[in-house]
């Protein structure tokens, strides 16, 4: 029986997830899937066609790949493949292989893939990955000419800062329990509490983060009325934060339940409201940020649309950094309702979802570069690092005359708790923008600290020594 053979061409810059999605679309279209990397001469993206070639054939997906020293379109008139792929994005746009491929036969599809886990290969991994924390990128260091030393610098020039955060306070309390089984009366599973603790988090543990990677810090929340104020702000002080926490009576403090058994999370139970702050409390928050502002050098956003951080509030602190020419970085989250990481205007980092993104563009089709940059054309952000869980970090760098994305993978091989990689992911990469450091450099930081959080269970403040032991 002839094989079905499928055909996709491209520049394969860096090979990141968004190509690895088309890549797996294409191969599930046919049977063998044929991969043209344009040549150097075609390409002139800095990075050599034989690079190029090796990670294309290194993907699990890819039958053949090769360089392709000829246009497309002439290579399709010449070996007639039965289906081409493409991206989503070209999908309106002017397709010379149209009529080429109705002349035989053959099929045009256009796709950005499937949203979600893209590469087998990062499946197969936990059957020879040593038993290590941190896998280190090798190869991205060396494509971005920095190493270890450099990037111990950084961490060290983090003690100059001096970081405000502003966001939503949330409690996160884990309680461990005893399964008991299966209740005989109906299907329910029956557990027994044994313990329970509590963390500090959301706006929370960045401002913890910061802190203990060396800044100085001022945090900036509304709490609600209750016991759980005063843990809030005894946890803070205890870190040596500078606090402007707001009560307010008509929302508890945010608490964030989760039941665990066996090292597994069965239950989250949620305790929050999620109306704007009052008139009269953001009246008071952005008097009090202007009189700080002056020796702020790096604000950063924390947002879980829980009410802090609405319209309002945001414009007037982005103007007060503006004229105080204050860096900015912002993260939305959206993993329980509906944000807007696109609010959050001239940022010079942003570090949402995926999902984040397609939610704020009302995009559930495009690519992940095409979404990076309909996000960096919206909300004018300099650096846009979309979060991808086990499949890491892509960078989007949006300056012009520079490499324009690359991928670090997650460098964890252990991961306990999932909560709370993004929080430390943007304050790590933030607080490095800050200090001088490239947008390679902050990125890889940045993951470092998320590999350290997901491999502990519970929010616990990322301590600068902790990043420079990974990095001996």
């Amino acid at each position: 029986m002839k094989k079905i053979k499928v055909f996709v061409s491209g520049d394969f810059n860096i090979l990141h997830p968004g190509h690895l999605r088309l890549l797996k679309f294409a191969k599930e279209s046919g049977d063998y899937l044929l991969v043209g990397v344009n040549c150097d001469n075609v390409s002139n993206k800095g990075i050599s066609q034989d690079i190029r070639l090796e990670s294309v054939r290194a993907a699990s997906y890819v039958d053949e790949a090769f360089i392709l020293d000829i246009p497309a379109v002439e290579y399709i008139k010449k070996h007639k493949p039965d289906i081409v792929v493409k991206g989503k994005e070209h999908e309106l746009k002017d397709n010379p292989e149209t009529d080429i491929l109705n002349g035989y036969g053959g099929k045009l599809l256009f796709s950005s893939g499937e949203i979600g886990f893209s590469s087998i290969d990062l499946l197969r991994k936990e059957f020879y990955l040593l038993n290590k924390n941190l896998n280190h990128n090798n190869a991205y260091q060396l494509r971005h000419n920095f190493n270890f030393n450099s990037l111990k610098s950084t961490i060290e020039r983090f003690s100059t800062l001096n970081v405000l955060v502003i966001g939503d306070t949330i409690i996160d309390e884990y309680i461990t329990c005893e399964p008991l089984g299966m209740s005989q009366e109906d299907p329910t599973i029956v557990v027994s509490p044994l313990m329970n603790d509590k963390f500090i988090g959301g706006a929370a543990i960045v401002a913890g983060h910061a802190k203990t990677l060396g800044a100085k810090v001022k945090f900036v929340s509304v709490i609600g009325d209750d016991a759980n104020f005063s843990y809030v702000e005894e946890g803070l002080k205890k870190l040596g934060i500078e606090t402007y926490l707001y009560k307010d009576s008509t929302r508890p403090t945010t608490l964030k339940q989760r039941f665990r058994a066996n090292s597994k999370t069965l239950l989250r139970v949620n305790h929050l409201k999620q109306h704007s702050i009052s008139k009269a409390i953001e009246k008071d928050i952005l008097k009090e940020i202007s009189k700080h502002v002056k020796d702020v050098d790096l604000i950063i956003f924390s947002d879980f649309s829980y009410g802090v951080l609405n319209k309002s509030i945001i414009n007037g602190i982005m103007a007060l950094a503006k004229d105080n020419s204050v860096l900015m970085a912002a993260d939305s989250q959206s993993s329980s309702q509906i944000g807007d990481i696109s609010k959050f205007e001239d940022m010079t980092l942003v570090t949402p979802t995926e999902r984040e993104i397609r939610l704020s563009l009302g995009d559930f089709e495009s690519g992940l570069v095409v979404l990076s940059d309909k996000l960096a054309q919206k909300s004018r952000a300099k650096y846009i690092f979309t979060t991808l869980g086990a499949e890491g970090v892509m960078i989007y760098n949006n300056t012009k005359g520079e490499l324009l994305t690359d991928n670090v993978n997650a460098l964890s091989s252990i991961v306990k708790d999932v909560s709370g990689a993004g929080d430390s992911l943007l304050t790590c990469s933030a607080m490095a923008l800050c200090v001088g450091a490239s947008v390679w450099e902050s990125a890889y930081l940045g993951s470092i600290a998320a590999a350290i959080q997901v491999s502990r269970v519970g929010n616990i403040p990322i301590q600068k020594e902790e990043i420079l032991k990974e990095l001996e």
